[in-house]
């Protein structure tokens, strides 16, 4: 079957539920990342920092490339998103005014992807080429400096697919937030790659909007539950008890159990919230981002 056909229709194949919005890309070409140089120890220099604090590099070029969100686990390694597909794959509606019209009247994930091959034709197959993906680091010797890197998971190269801008860590779990999904991989073999992956719910991004407006700021709430956050590129979700979430217009703040279940809106309203951080009393603070146009940010 022509992997280059669109597949509209919702497949429900296990609980917790994973879907198929179009088929299986080819593979992903090979990042290009640059050599080894001082450019990050040059930048050091020129920073103002706090009097009994130190600035270091832990990790650069080649060991990683082009890190958009990271965590940290308990055993000191670390989770780097890795984003290629940023300025390849990742439209910005500033650039297509074509389909405006098209991008605003969308409601679900399959929308955006029909009028994706309607505007794009054959080239939509470029947006395969690049993939997004999490790299794993480690300071194997103890000396504060990674000097291991694996490639933990890598293929997010759908036509469909985002930034991957969230990850965090919670025992064998590996949770990631690329849209159309949230996902949860898992290393089953204990070899630093991840074997098991599985979309705890599917339906962000049915909208385009502004490049960077993606899934960001996955935290472990007071509660025990796994929030994380959207920017207005919207969403059109079915949660694992059936129940259908659709905000196809704004950007919001949702919870979740660990296994995906019990999924509900937190905070809507929202334009681009980036990264979530709770205080000692459970408040739940973010930076909601502006429009590059003059206006500025909010801290709500």
């Amino acid at each position: 079957m022509n992997w280059m056909r669109t597949c509209l229709a919702v497949i429900c194949l296990s609980l917790p539920r994973a879907f198929a919005w179009s088929e299986e890309p080819p593979p992903p070409q090979e990042p290009q990342i640059a050599p080894a140089s001082k450019e990050a120890e040059q930048a050091i220099s020129g920073f103002k920092v706090p009097a009994g604090m130190k600035v270091e590099v832990f990790a650069a070029e080649p060991l990683l490339a082009n890190p958009v969100a990271f965590f940290i686990d308990h055993r000191g390694r670390f989770f780097v998103c890795e984003t290629f597909r940023q300025t390849t794959a990742i439209a910005d509606n500033r650039n297509h005014a074509e389909w405006l019209d098209d991008d605003l009247a969308a409601q679900t994930v399959a929308d955006r992807l029909a009028y994706i091959h309607k505007h794009l034709k054959a080239k939509a197959a470029e947006y395969t080429q690049q993939d997004d993906r999490i790299r794993l680091l480690e300071d194997t010797n103890g000396d504060g400096k990674a000097d291991k890197a694996t490639v933990f998971a890598a293929g997010f190269n759908k036509i469909e697919d985002g930034t991957g801008a969230g990850v965090l860590v919670r025992g064998d779990d590996v949770y990631y937030t690329n849209i159309p999904n949230l996902w949860r991989l898992r290393d089953m073999d204990k070899d630093g790659k991840a074997e098991e992956r599985t979309a705890l719910h599917t339906g962000y991004g049915v909208r385009f909007a502004f490049r960077g407006h993606d899934m960001h700021g996955l935290i472990l709430g007071p509660d025990g539950r796994l929030y994380f956050s959207i920017g207005d590129r919207g969403f059109n979700v079915k949660t694992q008890e059936g129940k259908q979430i659709v905000h196809p217009q704004c950007g919001a703040v949702l919870r979740c159990e660990l296994d995906g279940s019990k999924l509900e809106v937190f905070a809507t309203g929202l334009r681009n919230t980036q990264e979530l951080a709770f205080d000692d009393y459970g408040n739940l603070f973010t930076g909601d981002n502006n429009s590059d146009s003059g206006d500025q940010a909010r801290w709500v």
